[in-house]
This record gives C-alpha cells, structure tokens and sequence, in this order.
C-alpha cells in the first residue's frame, strides 16, 4: 500500500444517540437495525473494500452491548470512559491504535446508495494538496437531511463553512493538527478550521444517494432508498 494513503479507519459509534429517541433507550445508535442488519455494519462493509490494517470503532454510550457486537469483527475499540470526548477528542484519544499518517475516519449512522465512498476517497486524495478530503453531495441527494447544507466548496473543490454542500460524514485527514488542540473534548471543527484557512481542506462530489439515519424517520427512509426508491 502506498505510504501516502491511509492505513486506518476510525469509525465514530460513541455518541448518545439523542435524536433517535426511544429507540436509543436500551441499546447503541450504532446497533440500530437497518434493512435487517445493525447500522454500524453497513459502514464497516464499506471500509473493508480499502483493505486497511485496521479499524478502529470508538465506544462510551452502552459500550459494552458494542463491544460485544464487534469482538469477533476483528475492530479495535477505543473505549472513551468516563467522559465521552467528541469527534476530535476521540480520534486524538484513538491515534495510539490507529498510527501515523492520514485517516479514514466515518459516522455510523448514514447509508449510502452509489459508490463506494472509501474507494472513491482512497481514489482522489492527493496529500501534497490536502490535509483532508471529504466527501460531500448537494441537499438534493441528501435524504433525511434535516435541515441546510454545511459547506461550499470552489472550482478546485476547496471548502468554505456554509453553503448548500451536505458531509456525508466520511473524510480522509491528516491528524498531526490535533496535537495543538488544548481541550480535552473537543469537534473536529477544530481540526479542520486551520485547514479551511489554509486552503487545504477538500470537498469531493458523491454521485449517488447518502440517507441520514441519525433520527427515526432516517430507518424507513434508508431502506426505502436501499430498495432503489431514492426518496
């Protein structure tokens, strides 16, 4: 594998889950079960096609019901206890399983209907431009999103904060930033900000389908758009 491309993947599983509600009562977001099989599988199905060294799942909330599901998975666990540390405190807190060098790193809770979006990442970074990628869609194809975009992005895809571009929740970065970042728990906003200023934060174009599942109505919604009915 070229040097220059990630070998890891973080995936992000150890939120609350607040917004599925009841259904978050008694187990994980990420266990969520989503066309027959639990939410966080269709993401690690995708990161396999990478063939990375290894894969990193971060736990806090109902660790232990995760952990469980994900033993025999051959994922390392970056168990965040007692205090749950975000986005970019919890892929600081993972470097040590995830080694050096740029990253793979995904939510959990989105389905995507096209591509696959770890090959199509793997396919366009270009690390002598970028200190991250990250791949995007317009609102139009963003099913379930509630509410606006995140992002613009320019001729050469260089991203701006506000815009009608929707993250799909899955980048390639470079991590060596987060070593300057005082706070224990902080966002990965964080991360990317001097990038943003720098020029070198990236947004590449999904050409299919991404479902937001982060709230209820996103279960029927994901499968609708699985079953070929991009809702």
């Amino acid at each position: 594998m070229d040097c220059d491309l990630p070998r890891s993947v973080m995936v992000y599983a150890a939120g609350f889950g607040t917004r599925m509600k009841a259904l978050t009562r008694e187990m994980p977001k990420p266990m969520i079960p989503v066309a027959g099989r639990p939410l966080i599988d269709h993401t690690l199905d995708l990161a396999r096609a990478v063939d990375p060294e290894r894969i990193v799942v971060n736990t806090h909330y109902k660790a232990a019901m995760l952990q469980d599901h994900l033993a025999p998975q051959g994922v390392l666990i970056s168990d965040e206890q007692p205090t749950i540390l975000d986005t970019g405190g919890g892929l600081r807190h993972a470097l040590p399983l995830l080694g050096d060098g740029p990253v793979y790193t995904s939510n959990s809770d989105a389905i995507w209907a096209g591509p696959n979006p770890f090959q199509m990442l793997r396919a366009a970074w270009d690390p002598v431009r970028m200190d991250g990628l990250m791949l995007c869609l317009p609102l139009a194809r963003a099913v379930g999103r509630q509410g606006g975009g995140d992002f613009s992005a320019d001729d050469t895809g260089r991203i701006s904060w506000s815009g009608d571009l929707v993250w799909g929740g899955v980048q390639i970065i470079k991590t060596n930033g987060l070593h300057a970042i005082d706070e224990a728990a902080f966002s990965t906003r964080l991360l990317w900000n001097p990038m943003i200023e720098a020029g070198r934060l990236v947004a590449l174009e999904y050409p299919g389908h991404w479902c937001d599942v982060g709230h209820p109505e996103g279960i029927t919604l994901a499968e609708q758009m699985l079953a070929g009915a991009h809702v």
